[in-house]
């Protein structure tokens, strides 16, 4: 029997004994269908349930206005994106739920009070079409920057309608570019025709939901008679096709995904020929003007020189083409180093270097047959920072947001080779009266140390704490300000902890491919070993103890929960992946399984059952309190996930609160009142449930 996990010896960090239910006898499996009248009963009725034990005090309202207050603040930063001689930004706040689409100058923006033009007012538009449509970027079209495509999804959801928009007329194109509702690729290549990867209908679309074909398609004809640039196979993640704007270095793109990792790259020639981009399939590119920026994420060996994993490499993208393999190594991890993201201006180049998850930038310049190295003038001391906007095409000017968890965002505006100047300070949120940021390493079970912060008082008698973390993808979880964390939990009497574990990509590949497939047991026994530790410092102790991660991290929760539920008091999962039996025949999740395995390979299947959370819940275990929310429109992890986890504890008698937002997407929430709504449930539960444990 496929899903039988046969007697074993129980103990810390290992499943009980006893058999869990095969796949093939999966009761639960009813709860995936999201229109059926049974399954949306079942749902209103759990989330009634959790509203009515947590939503409806005093302190749960004063609470979500608190946090309201913080993402409506007219004070915040309006961090833009630049386009020519435009910044953008889409603003939400009390009075636009759904948001502003608008732009202003440079020159306005370093004003106090910047006058912004308004482009599209989300929330009209919204009651116009009788729609609850949430923003979702827009593409403009260089060099006039007059016409845009326009992204919005219905509720939030990854799938959204493509709309061409009139910037100077500020009104949709009668008669413009229109994609129905897909999770598309779509991208300019001139005024009158646009790459784009879509639903074409049957089998258009890969395993995974995604375009697999990508078509160049000229205004005024039917889309149906767009042109096949480039086919991909069903078992690909996605196909993309891209147009290079860059004044001088125009040209076409073409990217056949096979998983999240790898990859083949191709130039398309005006012939229609493309031609291969020969670096591993493996490694991430980048070409900017004259320049082929390669990271790699595994060793590689050319003309006799091996260049190691996490290792970026540039050359000059036309010789390269034409053979040439003369490659300036420019970035070369060491033991606590790796690169966290790289940006281009015209003519520089910027480097986030983290060393122990602490950041460094390096403004790095061509200069003859090398490449001159500075550090970046950043301002006052920080622990995080994000180049937040470039003008790469025409100037070398950036945006830089520093901040700590301490320390409210500041944007600063600079030049390469010039002094920064401030820009716009963020308000603070919450007190920080009496807190410290502490970095600790703890010890996971195969002797690794494992990085971890700590925000909250020094001293003091173990108290409420609050752990979160991710552990998958390459994603590197860094310091960073966040108002609702501050608020809802740091200002309350609570402690906060950052734990970066393997999986993701706070030491490069490495520490993710540590983590991979059949490592992934080294993500959770890292996680263990910094709950294990929190105690052993005294900073808290398991029954004041909570965990919270969403997605990838969500999945993390589901098996803290079932592996090692004596180490906490309580957790919650938000939009979650549990059931790993399923999960690559659901929305998106034939796309993860470079990440986690094949359950229908036996062998991978072998392994993924010892820590499927959905495949591990058994009687008699001393399970913590736990809250599960999800999304009905994450059309990313389906919310089958969460809602089956859910009516298998319930069976067996566990304490477990579910709350479905019919809105949000992958991110539970569609705007700040949804969003303030949500953490403020999160949090008050934790709350409850670690400030007086039972």
């Amino acid at each position: 029997m496929t899903g039988f996990i046969g007697a074993r010896e129980e103990g810390p960090g290992q499943p009980a004994q006893g058999p869990s239910r095969v796949d093939e006898e999966d009761t639960f499996r009813w709860l995936e269908d999201l229109d059926s009248a049974a399954a949306t009963a079942w749902v209103a009725d759990r989330s009634a349930e959790t509203l009515s034990a947590y939503a409806g005090t005093d302190s749960y309202a004063h609470l979500r206005d608190g946090l309201r207050q913080v993402l409506d603040a007219d004070d915040r930063i309006a961090y833009p994106t630049w386009r020519g001689e435009f910044l953008y930004n889409l603003w939400q706040d009390a009075t636009h739920p759904r948001g502003l689409w608008r732009r202003t100058t440079l020159e306005q923006y370093r004003t106090p009070d910047p006058q912004w033009q308004i482009l599209l007012d989300l929330d009209d538009l919204a009651r116009r079409e009788s729609e609850s449509w949430v923003w979702q970027g827009a593409d403009v079209l260089p060099p006039d920057y007059r016409r845009c495509l326009v992204s919005l999804s219905r509720g939030g959801s990854d799938a959204v309608v493509v709309r061409e928009f009139d910037l100077v007329e500020r009104a949709f194109v009668a008669d413009g570019f229109v994609l129905p509702e897909a999770k598309s690729d779509v991208g300019w290549i001139d005024s009158d025709h646009v790459f784009v990867g879509t639903d074409f209908g049957p089998g258009s679309l890969t395993d995974s939901g995604y375009p697999r074909l990508a078509k160049r398609w000229r205004r005024g004809t039917p889309l149906a008679e767009a042109e096949v640039v480039f086919e991909g196979q069903p078992a690909d993640v996605a196909v993309q096709a891209g147009h290079d704007h860059t004044p001088g270095f125009e040209r076409d793109f073409v990217y056949r995904l096979h998983d999240f990792y790898r990859a083949e790259r191709f130039l398309l020639t005006g012939a229609g020929e493309l031609v291969r981009i020969e670096v591993p399939d493996d490694a991430r590119t980048d070409v900017h003007r004259e320049w082929l920026l390669i990271r790699l994420r595994s060793d590689w060996t050319v003309d006799g020189v091996t260049y190691p994993e996490g290792a970026v490499l540039v050359t000059r993208f036309a010789d390269f083409l034409a053979g040439g393999r003369d490659l300036t190594l420019i970035f070369e991890p060491g033991p606590t180093t790796s690169l966290r993201y790289h940006a281009w201006t015209r003519n520089h180049l910027i480097l986030a270097v983290l060393d122990d998850v602490r950041l460094r930038l390096e403004v790095l310049s061509p200069d003859g047959d090398g490449w001159r190295r500075a550090l970046l003038d950043r301002g006052p001391g920080f622990d995080h920072a994000d180049v937040v906007a470039t003008n790469p095409d025409h100037t070398d000017e950036f945006m830089l947001s520093t901040s700590g968890f301490l320390q409210p965002a500041t944007l600063r505006y600079g030049q390469v080779g010039a002094e920064v100047s401030t820009l716009k300070q963020a308000p603070s949120f919450f007190d920080p009266t009496g807190l410290s940021v502490r970095q600790f390493f703890a010890t996971s079970a195969d002797g690794t140390r494992v990085p971890y912060f700590v925000v909250g008082p020094p001293d003091g008698d173990p108290g409420p704490t609050l752990l979160t973390g991710y552990g998958g993808f390459e994603v590197s979880m860094t310091p960073d300000y966040d108002g609702i964390t501050g608020r809802g939990w740091l200002a309350r009497g609570g402690t906060y902890v950052l734990a970066n574990i393997r999986g993701g990509g706070e030491y490069g590949p490495r520490w993710h491919l540590a983590a991979l497939r059949e490592n992934r047991p080294r993500a959770y026994e890292d996680f263990a070993a910094v709950a294990t530790d929190l105690v052993t410092r005294g900073i808290t102790e398991p029954a004041r103890l909570g965990i919270e991660g969403g997605s990838n991290g969500g999945l993390l929760m589901g098996v803290m929960l079932t592996r090692y539920p004596e180490l906490f008091g309580a957790v919650v999962a938000t939009v979650p992946l549990l059931d790993l039996r399923r999960y690559h025949k659901l929305l998106a999740g034939a796309s993860w399984m470079a990440e986690y395995g094949d359950p229908d390979d036996e062998a991978d299947w072998a392994y993924l059952r010892e820590f499927s959370p959905y495949h591990n819940v058994r009687a008699g275990r001393p399970y913590p309190p736990v809250l599960f929310v999800t999304s009905t429109r994450d059309d990313r992890v389906h919310p089958g996930h969460a809602r089956k986890m859910v009516a298998r504890l319930r069976e067996h008698g566990y304490d477990v609160s579910y709350y479905e937002n019919v809105e949000g997407g992958h991110g539970a929430a569609a705007d700040n009142a949804q969003r303030a709504a949500k953490w403020a449930l999160i949090l008050e539960f934790l709350h409850r449930r670690l400030t007086h444990p039972a």
